[in-house]
């Protein structure tokens, strides 16, 4: 078989030429594996990584323990301790008038004369009857002693002996009258002295001077006010009670078995507090029907006569003091249908939903009577983004602080 070097020739070029494509198709497709392995590359390299999952951020304080002290609010008024009416206790017309109005009078200070012309009358006519009374008793006692021994001789009959008895002893009785009218005529004359039942601050004259005064005439002369020391009365509702009564707390009446006794601290017109306290000295024992309440009474001292009898004052009441109980401020609570709970944080930063039973409330803060323990981490804020579960991050410069506490 005769092989043409043309054909040949040709073969080999053709062969060359699929060799060289080939080598071609390789470059390329390197070169193309190597773009996307450098494109990947600077994908891995210049992409930004996800942000981790932000955990919520609340501020947590521990549950506190402390004595706390519950007050109740309430209305009173200022009563004098003693309120006493200066009255003529005779008639006559009023001659003078011993003190100024308004003044601090003690205890017999005269304050008014009344005319005294008819009593010292009456007095010495009173004294003269007893005189005139005692010498006639005198005369029937010389008569009896004449008369017995004579009738123990039989010189005088049972008769004489009767009849100068019975002249004594009637006599005497003359006398006893006699005396007792005197008391009375003098005891009337000492009442045109009106003097001051009580030591205070008197009142201006109801009546003035040369006013007939006393029985027909007008008898109230001034009043005298007692006020070193007030009454403070207000009104506590029968609920109230029933509350004292479950805390065995008994008003108007000292307990020495408790460290506390129940005070009372007032507010004056300006809004200050008043710097003494008062102590509760008497509680009414009935409820008054018509509005459910009754009536307190508390003794204040009033040394400097600041307060007033009949000024109206806010009552601040000490009810009970609660020792070392569970306190929780009351922006973290939850109040729901089916109560109020509190969200717990534990040792490992996560937060459980804990139900709680309330008790009384303190300014910002409330009792909590079971369900916390003191000194439990508790939610004060940031509570309404969390979830039973939740981890959490705490707020450094709050939890500080209150570490700080």
């Amino acid at each position: 078989m005769t092989v043409n070097k043309e054909s040949i020739r040709q073969f080999f070029s053709n062969k060359d030429l699929k060799i060289k494509f080939k080598i071609k198709k390789r470059a390329i497709i390197y070169i193309l594996l190597g773009i996307v392995a450098a494109a990947v590359l600077i994908f891995i390299l210049t992409r930004e990584e996800e942000p981790a999952p932000q955990l919520p951020v609340v501020s947590v304080m521990p549950a506190q323990r402390r004595d706390v002290e519950i007050y109740g609010d309430y209305v009173g008024s200022v009563r004098a301790q003693q309120f006493v009416e200066v009255r003529a206790r005779v008639e006559g017309f009023l001659e003078n008038m011993l003190f100024e109005e308004g003044s601090y009078v003690t205890r017999n200070q005269v304050l008014f004369v009344i005319n005294q012309d008819q009593y010292r009358a009456k007095a010495d006519k009173a004294r003269a009857q007893l005189k005139k009374d005692e010498a006639q008793a005198n005369k029937a006692k010389r008569d009896l002693d004449r008369i017995r021994p004579l009738y123990e001789q039989n010189a005088a009959s049972q008769l004489d002996l009767d009849n100068a008895e019975a002249a004594y002893e009637t006599a005497v009785a003359s006398v006893g009258m006699s005396q007792a009218d005197l008391d009375q005529a003098e005891q009337e004359l000492g009442y045109t002295i009106v003097r001051s039942p009580i030591s205070g601050h008197i009142s201006e004259r109801h009546v003035d001077l040369g006013t007939l005064v006393g029985g027909s005439g007008k008898s109230l002369l001034a009043t005298i006010v007692k006020s070193d020391s007030v009454f403070i009365d207000f009104s506590m509702t029968a609920l109230d009670y029933l509350k004292s009564k479950e805390r065995n707390i008994t008003l108007g009446q000292k307990d020495s078995t408790r460290f506390w006794q129940p005070t009372v601290s007032i507010t004056l017109p300006d809004n200050s507090v008043y710097p003494y306290l008062g102590v509760v000295d008497f509680a009414e024992p009935q409820v008054d029907p018509r509005t459910g309440t009754f009536s307190v009474r508390a003794e204040m001292p009033n040394p400097d006569h600041v307060l007033l009898p009949g000024q109206f004052t806010k009552v601040k009441l000490l009810l009970d003091v609660r020792a070392n109980a569970t306190v929780v401020p009351q922006k973290s609570l939850i109040i729901e249908k089916g109560g109020a709970y509190i969200y717990v944080m534990r040792r490992d930063s996560t937060v459980e939903r804990r139900f709680i039973e309330l008790g009384p409330e303190i300014e910002n803060d409330v009792v909590v009577e079971r369900g916390l323990l003191p000194g439990e981490m508790i939610v004060s804020e940031g509570y309404h983004k969390l979830t039973p579960g939740d981890k959490v991050q705490v707020c450094d410069t709050v939890f500080e602080e209150t570490a700080q506490r």
